[in-house]
Parts: C-alpha cells; structure tokens; sequence
C-alpha cells in the first residue's frame, strides 16, 4: 500500500474542509504504513531516519513503535476489531521482541525521568494501546508474552516522573494492568497519586497548570484532560474531570484559526494536531459542548492544515518541525519518532461511523463565527479572533512555565512562553532573533527578560476585553534585577485593535524601553504598531532566521528612554490584507490613568465603539459610558 492515500473530498458533508471519517481512517494508515518502513528485524523499534533525541536512538525506537502503536489501536478499536491491513500483528510480534529478556531487540527498562526516564513517557501510549485493543491483541498473546510484557510495564509504577504531566503515564499502565486483572496496592496508589496531583493542579476555567507554578499550554489538552477523562471512559466510569473537559472546550475551539491552525504557543508543537485530541475526546465521550459537525471542522481543519502544508517528509513521516522541518520548534527530548504524538487527534476513530461527529453536516469553526474576546482569568489568557480573517490571537499575561522555587535568569527565558502574544498565523521569534510581542529595558547594553509573569486580572465584555499582568525585567549581567524595577503591562482589544499599555515603574536608572510587535512574513498577515503616547521612535527591525510560519520575519518596534516611573501607550494589529483595520482616537493619559476610544469605523456589527478607561494604579478597566 503506498503512503497517504485521502479518498476524494465529499464537500456536502464536509463543505469546510471536504474530509470524512474515510480521511481520518486513511490518514492512519498511510502513517503507520510509512512507519513500518523503519521497523528493526524483530520489530520492536521503528527506527525512523534523523537526528537523535537527547534520549539516544534505542530511546527514540522505542518512541516510533509506541506512538505509532496508538494510531493503530485507535483505529482497530474504533473499527470494532476490523484490521485490513494487519497492524496489530506487528506490533503484538514487536511487543514480544521489546519485553523478553532474550531478545536482542529488548527495551531499555522503564527508569527515573532524571535517569533517561523517556521509556517511562512510551509505556503510557503501549498500555493504553493494550487497553484499546485488548480482545485482538493481549488477550490473544501467549501467558509467557503478556507476563514478561507486564512485568516491563510494571517498571512504570516505581520509577520517578518529571513533575508535571508525566504523572500520568505510570497512572494509565495502572489503568491497563486493573484492566486484564494484575492490579494490586502498588496499582491503585499510582492512580490515586495521579488524581491527587491533577486536583492540586486544577486553577478553574477548565485549566490545569502543568505542575507547580504556572505552566499553561496545549499540555492541558493533550495530556492533563485527555489521560484522565479517557482512562475513566474505558472503565466505564465518569468523574469530574469530565467536567473540566466540557468546561475546557466551550472556549477551546477559537484556538484554532479558519485555515485549521492551532495556535502557536507553548513547547511540543511539533506534535502539531495533537492539538485537537481534547475536542476528539470530547466528542467520544459526550463531554464537550461542541455539535458534532463543528468537533469535526475543527479536527478535519487541523489534520488538513498540516497535511497541505508539508509537515510530512519524503518518507511519509512527520517531520521535526511546524509545517516542514523547523528546528526552533524542537526541544532537546524532540526525536525523529516524536511528531507521532500527533496519534492522539486519532482518538476520534474510537467514535463510531454512524456517531454525530461523522453524520453531521460540517459546521464553521468558532473564529468563522464573528469576531469574539474571551477571557480564561487562570491562565490570565485572552483569546481574540476575528472572522474577517480568521486569526486566533492570544494574549500571555499569566504563563512563564517556571516552577517555584526557581531563579529566573535572562537565559532561561523561553520564547514559547514568554512572549506578550502568539497567534495561528505568525511567529514567535526563536533566541537568534529579536524578541517579537515583547516589551523590554536595555540597560548597560543588556536586553531585559519578561518572567515569572505575575497577573493582574482577564475580563471579556461583550465584544471588547482586557487583561493584564507584572513582571521584574531580568538582564544579564551582574546585577541581574535592579529592586523596585517592574513593568506592568496591560491589552485592551476589540476587532482587530490591541491596545497595549506599559508602564515601566521605578526605573532608579536611565534605560530604553522597547516594545515590538508580531513578526510576519512575506505574504502573510500585516503587522501594525503604532505609537499613542509615550513612545518617541518607530521603526521595523528583522528576524533573519524567521518563525515557524516564515523562514524571514519583520516586526514593528517602537522605543523611548525611560527614568523613573513612565506609562507608554501603543496600537498593535496582526490582520489580514484585505481586512480593515480598527483604529483608536481621544487617547489621554493623566495621574496614570488611560483613557481612548476605539474607532466607530471599526466598530464591527452596529458600529459599537467602547470608551475604555484604564486605572493603573486600581488595576482596573471598565468601559466609559457617556
């Protein structure tokens, strides 16, 4: 069979996008058929071609034929069993191979994530393939295979997560070994301790910070709701996680822009449409509050978004990147088998085909909607998007991915999360370029870093919003903060405006701030920033080595010196050519408040034009009514 071979587009079905559950099925397919080009001799490894993970390449076999293997068990299981192509017999000969102490193909054992703790991550995707396929496959092993299979899983139950999601993988091999009857004591603690975390973890509004601190990303869906809710429709059980989930995904759709991108935010893009996993799930087990025709644009439109766009190489594999090969996607633990976590939007097949998320006439995504703000005080997120163009965009003013007790140096700051704003259509900048959507002091020659984001609050009204957040600028150099030192940053938005608002407080010294915009390439969405108050210089500066989106960026910049205490006020747009840009007029900023009004032109449906009034000394932002 050759690779990736899509069925013809049913646009009455699908008039969005054109795929139906026969794309998804084929997809699958012509994935796994091209991973199986790299298995070992014993077929215990699938060894794809490329450079190594920071784990080592028995590691990263491992991780092919694990990851891959969901896909499989998704869609044998979703079919009730029905395997054309015979996939489960592989990798039953491969799970044979992989566990037996006289194979030479045998899996380095499950360990501590601080002692190359990547098989622990694997054994989470093998068990819950189990679980999926368990009367085709476990069950029809020999007692030998599955006890030695068992007791390689088993090593899952005492090694040492990293302390974050990873808690949940030694949960779901308990989940597997209760399920063919190997539980014991040792198995109900490990799911115990997993359900125990993931409530200390849980911050409201359907988000779970990924462990301590304040680590909000695409984690949330794919692993924090996806493991849990999945693990409790498998036994039959639903727990209040399930209601997290529905929570999740009443605003999780306008994550994704029209064209099917995800927004670009956060580590592991690569996994690239695992991005839509929780609305898969969702729409399997009930707990969504999505139709199913709009679940299926929204997972049809990302497959579909990756799938035009490159991101499979010319082996037929997901490439180590974005669209194609992208290495400031990457992150150390990124292998060529990586990508392949991308199995979990598969998730969907478990659906049958006469199941609303199949039989449904697609519906438009929620950016196609009209332009909507809505806020996720938690994470202090606020998503804008506008129809016009189909942008998602998403201002940052709560996650910085750091875990208390840690010192935050200049270094460590992390493009993936720090950044004042990230989109569907545009960068961010990696560490070679400068920062885009960031706001910054250079003093004594050293650029300062936006971390441990402290928020302020997140608001939406209606068809304006806000939200807001501080942080200490970090430098590098041997005074690395200077005390008293903060920036409070602030953005207002409506339509396609952001109004954005920086006050830089007790600045002892004299400095330079700094403020740039979203980066953009060549044929892509226009970037805007404009000074209001406050900002004396405007220019555009590059980004040679581009974004995930462009392989050459520019972005918008505007600077001033600063001493003491100074509010800078600037208009921002990311917005399609052809769409209109709303502008702001009546800007005025005294005893540090800040008051404007959006322009009337831009005002969208009913030529609304909120007043907006911004005290920055209460942290407050209400709308003035005349």
């Amino acid at each position: 069979m050759p690779p990736l071979q899509l069925p013809e587009s049913d646009v009455d079905l699908s008039p969005h996008t054109g795929y139906t559950r026969a794309h998804w099925e084929a997809a699958a397919d012509g994935l796994l058929h091209s991973a199986w080009r790299f298995a070992s001799p014993a077929g215990a490894r699938l060894d794809f071609p490329g450079p190594p993970s920071g784990s080592g390449p028995a590691s990263d076999g491992l991780e092919g034929f694990a990851r891959s293997m969901l896909i499989a068990a998704f869609r044998v299981a979703g079919s009730g069993g029905d395997d054309p192509h015979g996939w489960l017999g592989r990798y039953a000969r491969g799970l044979a191979a992989g566990t037996s102490a006289r194979s030479g193909e045998r899996w380095l054992p499950i360990r501590d994530h601080d002692d190359g703790g990547q098989p622990l991550v694997e054994s989470a995707s093998i068990a819950l393939s189990l679980r999926l396929t368990r009367p085709w496959l476990w069950d029809r092993l020999e007692p030998g295979v599955q006890d030695e299979a068992a007791d390689w899983l088993r090593g899952a139950l005492t090694a040492v997560p990293a302390p974050n999601n990873w808690y949940l993988f030694p949960a779901m091999v308990a989940g597997f070994l209760e399920a063919v009857g190997r539980g014991d004591t040792e198995t109900v603690r490990v799911r115990e301790r997993a359900d125990h975390l993931l409530d200390a973890w849980y911050r409201g509004d359907g988000w779970y910070s990924d462990g301590e601190g304040r680590a909000f990303d695409h984690y949330n869906g794919w692993a924090l709701h996806f493991y849990p809710v999945l693990d409790a429709h498998l036994d039959g059980r639903r727990t209040h996680h399930a209601d997290r989930l529905r929570e999740f995904l009443g605003t999780f759709g306008y994550w994704f822009g029209a064209d099917g991108a995800p927004l670009y935010m956060g580590r592991s893009m690569t996994y690239r449409f695992a991005a839509s996993a929780s609305i898969a799930l969702g729409a399997v087990t009930g707990d969504s509050p999505l139709p199913g025709g709009q679940s299926r644009r929204l997972l049809s439109g990302s497959l579909k978004y990756f799938l035009d766009r490159g991101s499979l190489n010319g082996h037929g594999l997901l490439s180590l990147g974005w669209h194609g090969e992208h290495a400031p996607t990457l992150q150390r633990y990124s292998g060529p088998a990586s990508p392949l976590w991308a199995a979990k939007a598969f998730a969907c097949l478990l659906a049958p085909a006469d199941a609303p998320l199949w039989t449904e006439t697609e519906r438009g995504a929620p950016v196609e909607q009209g332009d909507r703000v809505l806020a996720s005080e938690a994470p202090g997120f606020l998503v804008q998007t506008t129809s016009g163009d189909g942008i998602a965009r998403l201002h940052n003013h709560g996650s910085d991915k750091i875990r208390p007790p840690a010192a935050a140096g200049a270094a460590g700051a992390d493009p993936l999360y720090n950044r004042l704003g990230y989109s569907t259509a545009s960068g961010p900048t990696d560490a070679r370029n400068e920062a885009d959507n960031h706001v910054s002091l250079i003093w004594r020659g050293h650029r300062s870093a936006r971390r441990q984001i402290v928020p302020i609050g997140a608001a939406a009204h209606g068809d304006w919003g806000w939200a807001g957040s501080w942080h200490q600028p970090v430098f590098d150099s041997s005074s690395p903060t200077v005390p008293g030192l903060r920036i409070e940053s602030y953005v207002v938005v409506h339509g396609n405006a952001e109004v954005r608002i920086d006050r830089v407080v007790d600045a002892l010294y004299e400095m330079r701030a700094e403020h740039t915009g979203w980066a953009v390439g060549e044929g892509g969405p226009v970037s805007e920033l404009e000074p209001l108050a406050g900002w004396e210089g405007a220019g555009r500066v590059i980004a040679p080595a581009g974004t995930a989106f462009a392989s050459f960026a520019t972005m918008p910049r505007l600077g001033a010196p600063v001493a003491g205490t100074r509010v800078f006020v600037a208009l921002a747009r990311l917005r399609g050519a052809d769409t209109p840009p709303v502008g702001v007029d009546d800007v005025e900023v005294h005893d540090d408040v800040v008051r404007f009004r959006f322009d009337p032109a831009g005002g969208g449906e009913g030529g609304t034009a909120p007043a907006i009034a911004v005290d920055l000394t209460r942290g407050t932002v209400e709308e003035v009514r005349a």
